[in-house]
């Protein structure tokens, strides 16, 4: 209608702005007269036209109806002429993108209609996905339906007119940046103009690559089906080829189509690529986490040496999607990360997080699944923010929206964090009083319990925070009960459970199987017979979990105490009882591979008939040559038995008639026999042999193949790596008689004794908040009633959530409950007038255990829980006989 003809000059959103896409003309061959779109300078040119235009609007309606139609004659030859001349420009523009793309060749309107439909609207060559659409259309503001895959174009793709424009509003939005983030109109005036404009006002106009909205996962079926796509195009290429040359009456599908590809493709993505990765099987943690790891590294991804710094740091949007301390610390740090414990993936890639719905300050029990760039703008409380009886948030609410902390009113809340704990990870959720310590060392705690090698006595930690139970669940490591029932058999191997219907569910346990780190993977049963379980219960633990709870260290007695100089540089000290009972003894188990192939000079064979071996070196071996299950071997000993013929000058009649009649074969083969390697051994538990002529699948050229599998019980040593769960590591120096260790008040000599220098400039502060509640816990104490026992109190085990459990409050309280509940000589220092969380120091008087004589100061002993780590002395202890050495 004519009364909009003025707005055709105006941008839909801000009327200061002039509309880039109206080249209005005012004469007939439409070369002046038009504003420049996105110039300033054309407003008041522009107000004077639309003024005019105006004016004119109101002359019109006031004249006689036979005046009006020929107007509107002349109006609609004018549209015509545009039209027209439309179509000559889109010629024309088609003509320069062939002219710039093919150089070399003539251009013309069918060929250059081709390549760019070919380029941007062909389904086979362009293909935006899914994701794509999805994204392109929230940009653009358009309404295209979201299986279009490819640009919209309504010339091009046969749409219906009055379809979104792809490219059209691609260019809208980039004429439009300029002006919307007031750019200058000189580019020289660029650094004086940028000082005058505030960057927040235009930041809601840029994209920030680093923004999870803008980042998104590429799952392993998205990324498989990639190869298999490439391995169907390859085969494609090979079939067309068969079907050009093959006859046609003799054709058939077997001739023409070949699978292989295909399956080079996919071996070739499991086999080579970056992402295809070896599991990380030390311990039950390891493997959950190494299969919640996200990486922009790899194929498609970024490289860790042009990674720019932006995408390494933390940004707002990966609260309750990334975890902000789990990445590693060498060159792949903010590279690789690790899915937050409440974080899923949706069907475009995007991580989302979980919250509550507010409904008018109300919390409801709604769950929403909520990604980054739906949670932009809105108000999010946190998980401990105070409710109301009525379950409507209380006072002003601390909230953030779009990264920023601020004070709201209930009314204005939109989400509420599920947990305090949702903007972590699994494996940083385990450490306790995590918000006191600082997040370099929490990053190393939490990356150093992935290094946690399976104990043979598995012990549950007695300050947790309350994970345990479902990270070992989620791990899939313990046997969990499909259904509810009662156990009618088990013993070390099977679990049978029958349902209420009579139906039988067997469980099979895993028992000494090898981890891919030469750990020891092995399930026990945790029910009796008659046991009656529910569906989900645990029946079976893990070699990492203890009464289905996470267990990857022990809980032991500690000392921050100086002793002789030996934990200088957080060294550490034990006690020879940590050796002496197995306590942190571990089980490890090495594969050792032997093959039979056929040589140019004959069949290697698998025999015991070795020659120039003694009776007793052969007395573990069985007649085929192979070590028995069940045999202790060290350093040297024969596993598998193997002569290979060897090349020979050629033997006279004589001597091969003596050879055949005496049946020496020292002359003609020599001992290619798999031998213990030097500083291994153990005992064999397992052997696997392997038979071309029992029909088993061997590589080309082998015949045989045998695996012995022997397991070694290691103790700790000095040299070995231990840690806790707060980054606090260090090396063993010295194992120190139990009585020679410094002893309590009672006669109780600590385990361990750690450099107190490790604490203050490390700031990790929650390594001394469990060792005071450890020693609570352990001993077991009555918070209410204080009644006083003279038999030890069972141990309590404690959870303290991360940013929402105990307080050094909560901390001091305990031992002071602990203090009243037991008859004790131990004696800690209570000040009940001092205010709290001060009252109890903790400290503790200690005696020299060679001397006898009570040490100076009181000192800082409790129960913490450490972790060995796979960092074994025996794994790196390595010597040579040749070669540079340097002082």
């Amino acid at each position: 209608p004519r009364d909009d003809v003025t707005n055709l000059f105006r941008h839909p959103d801000d009327p200061e702005l002039v509309n880039p896409f109206i080249q209005m003309t005012l004469d007939k061959d439409g070369t002046e007269g038009a504003p420049q779109a996105g110039n300033r300078k054309s407003l008041d040119e522009l107000q004077k036209l639309t003024d005019e235009m105006q004016q004119l609007n109101v002359d019109i309606e006031n004249l006689p109806a036979d005046e009006r139609q020929r107007i509107d004659d002349e109006i609609a030859a004018v549209e015509k002429r545009i039209d027209q001349r439309a179509g000559e420009l889109m010629q024309h523009a088609l003509v320069e993108v062939f002219k710039k793309q093919r150089p070399g060749e003539p251009p013309t309107i069918d060929n250059s209609k081709a390549l760019v439909r070919s380029l941007f609207f062909d389904p086979k060559r362009y293909d935006l996905t899914r994701v794509g659409r999805y994204k392109l259309n929230a940009r653009l503001d358009a309404d295209v339906d979201p299986e279009m895959r490819t640009l919209a174009n309504p010339r091009f793709t046969g749409q219906l007119s009055g379809m979104s424009d792809d490219l059209v509003d691609l260019i809208r939005k980039l004429v439009e940046l300029p002006i919307r983030i007031r750019l200058p109109e000189d580019s020289k005036d660029f650094a004086a103009d940028s000082m005058l404009t505030p960057r927040d006002e235009i930041s809601g106009d840029l994209d920030e690559y680093e923004h999870f909205g803008n980042r998104r996962l590429r799952t392993v079926g998205e990324l498989m089906q990639e190869a298999f796509r490439i391995g169907l195009y390859r085969m494609e290429r090979v079939v067309r080829e068969r079907m050009s040359t093959e006859d046609v009456d003799t054709i058939t599908p077997q001739t023409i189509i070949n699978i292989r590809p295909v399956v080079a493709a996919l071996k070739e993505f499991f086999g080579s690529s970056q992402l295809s990765q070896f599991m990380d099987q030390t311990n039950t943690l390891s493997g959950l986490t190494h299969r919640r790891r996200l990486s922009a590294l790899g194929a498609g991804g970024l490289t860790r040496e042009r990674a720019p710094i932006e995408v390494r740091d933390v940004h707002t949007t990966h609260y309750g999607r990334m975890c902000p301390i789990e990445t590693p610390e060498g060159p792949n740090i903010g590279l690789q990360g690790s899915l937050a414990s409440y974080a899923t993936v949706n069907e475009f890639g995007f991580i989302q997080t979980r919250y509550r719905k507010v409904v008018k300050g109300k919390v409801t029990d709604d769950l929403e699944w909520v990604d980054a760039t739906q949670e932009e703008h809105k108000v999010v409380a946190q998980a401990n923010a105070p409710v109301g009886k009525n379950g409507k948030l209380e006072g002003p609410v601390l909230c953030r929206r779009n990264g920023e902390p601020l004070l709201a009113d209930p009314d204005e809340v939109d989400y509420m964090d599920v947990s305090p704990q949702q903007v972590v990870s699994v494996a940083t959720s385990l450490i306790p009083f995590l918000e006191h310590n600082d997040a370099n060392r929490a990053l190393m705690g939490a990356n150093m319990q992935r290094q946690a090698v399976p104990l043979m006595i598995t012990e549950a930690p007695l300050v947790g925070t309350g994970m345990e139970a479902r990270a070992a669940r989620d791990s899939r490591d313990v046997v969990v009960s499909r259904t509810g029932g009662t156990v009618t058999k088990v013993d070390a191997e099977h679990i049978i459970v029958e349902d209420d219907q009579g139906d039988l569910e067997s469980y099979e346990l895993e028992k000494f199987k090898r981890s891919n780190q030469g750990t020891l993977i092995h399930q026990k049963p945790l029910v009796r017979f008659g046991d009656s379980v529910e569906a989900g219960s645990v029946l079976a633990d893990g070699s990492s979990t203890d009464q289905g709870e996470l267990a990857l260290g022990k809980n032991i007695l500690v000392a921050f105490m100086s002793w002789e100089g030996y934990n200088f540089e957080d060294a550490i000290i034990i006690s020879e009882r940590l050796v002496k009972d197995d306590v942190l003894s571990s089980i490890h188990i090495e594969e050792y591979e032997v093959d039979a192939r056929t040589t140019k000079l004959g069949a290697e064979e698998i025999t015991r008939d070795i020659p120039n071996r003694s009776e007793e070196s052969l007395k573990d071996l069985d007649e085929r040559g192979i070590v028995r299950i069940g045999a202790e071997v060290s350093s040297g000993d024969l596993l598998v038995g193997k002569v290979t013929p060897k090349g020979e000058t050629e033997l006279t009649a004589e001597e091969k008639l003596i050879r055949a009649i005496f049946k020496e074969k020292a002359g003609e083969v020599r001992d290619t026999s798999l031998k213990v390697p030097h500083g291994e051994g153990g005992k064999v538990i397992d052997v696997k042999v392997f038979d071309r002529d029992h029909g088993d699948d061997l590589s080309p050229g082998v015949n045989q193949l045998v695996r012995v599998y022997v397991a070694k019980r290691r103790k700790i040593a000095e040299g070995d790596k231990l840690a806790g769960r707060h980054g606090n590591k260090g090396v063993i120096s010295k194992i120190v008689p139990e009585e020679d260790m410094p002893f309590l008040e009672d006669g109780t000599p600590v385990d361990m004794i750690l450099n107190p220098l490790g604490v203050p400039s490390r700031m990790n502060i929650g390594q001394v908040l469990e060792t005071h509640l450890g020693w609570a816990a352990h001993h077991g104490w009555h918070p209410q009633d204080h009644t006083v026992s003279d038999d030890p109190l069972e141990r309590t085990f404690i959870a303290t959530p991360v940013f929402d459990g105990a307080t050094p409050e909560d901390v001091d309280q305990a031992l002071i409950d602990w203090q009243k509940s037991h008859h004790t000589p131990i004696q800690l220092n209570i000040n009940e007038a001092d205010r709290e969380g001060r009252r109890c120091s903790g400290k503790m008087v200690l005696f020299n255990g060679r001397t006898g004589e009570q040490y100076d100061g009181k000192v800082t002993v409790g129960y913490m829980y450490m972790l060995k780590l796979l960092h074994l002395v025996d794994d790196k202890i390595h010597a040579r006989s040749t070669g540079p050495y340097s002082l």
